[in-house]
């Protein structure tokens, strides 16, 4: 069981939400609808999780993924999920460059439509908590998108593609090789080679997704 602050205005969702955690055995310790009173509630309670909206009073813009990253800042072993109405990838990378990549606990950025698949939004909140980071899936697909005309994805074959969509998602090599149904030893075969061509470090956890992330914004030398 997770003791989880959740922060969502719509007051209908925000419901939906505390009638999903606990039927998933979680406990919401605390439902608000701004960001104020996220940051107070997480002082009062110390949960172990966080879920946040990204757009919320007074000026509906970033104020949840602002309150996320300063909360990051103070309690660096927190986990958050952050939860987003459109794809919007500034967003993911933002969340996940202000935390700093210290790693020590779970980020993750999801779009609201993937609460309706309740057993995988449940499963990536489980991730999140365990320390992991968590991409939706959808945000990668964009990502891969506006990226498919540069010359170093180019030199990547369809398997390495498919593992470097994974692996922005944040699933580890376990999880990889689960999908796409091959060995783990395939899946760090194809890891080696992605990061060869890519002229990216053979690194970690966070670290790897956000060097993947920075890559397919276009943001690596």
């Amino acid at each position: 069981m997770l003791r989880v602050v959740l922060a969502e205005d719509a007051v209908l969702l925000r419901a939906g939400l505390v009638e999903l955690l606990t039927r998933g055995g979680h406990e919401v310790v605390a439902a608000v609808g701004d960001a104020v009173a996220l940051a107070g509630a997480v002082e009062e309670h110390a949960p172990d999780v966080v879920i946040t909206d990204v757009r919320m009073p007074p000026g509906f813009r970033d104020e949840g993924l602002k309150a996320a990253v300063e909360l990051r800042a103070r309690h660096d072993r927190l986990p958050v999920l952050v939860l987003s109405q459109y794809v919007a990838t500034a967003y993911a990378t933002q969340l996940l460059s202000g935390d700093g990549s210290r790693g020590a606990a779970g980020l993750g950025y999801l779009l609201k439509d993937r609460v309706g698949e309740v057993s995988e939004f449940l499963e990536a909140l489980q991730r999140v908590a365990d320390g992991h980071t968590v991409i939706d899936p959808e945000v990668v697909r964009v990502l891969l998108a506006q990226q498919t005309a540069s010359r170093p994805l180019r030199q990547l074959t369809p398997r390495e593609r498919e593992v470097l969509a994974a692996m922005a998602e944040g699933l580890n090599n376990q999880l990889i090789a689960r999908r796409l149904s091959v060995t783990e030893a395939s899946v760090v075969k194809h890891s080696s080679n992605i990061f060869m061509k890519l002229d990216l470090g053979p690194t970690d956890g966070n670290r790897r997704v956000l060097a993947v992330l920075a890559h397919l914004r276009g943001e690596s030398s």
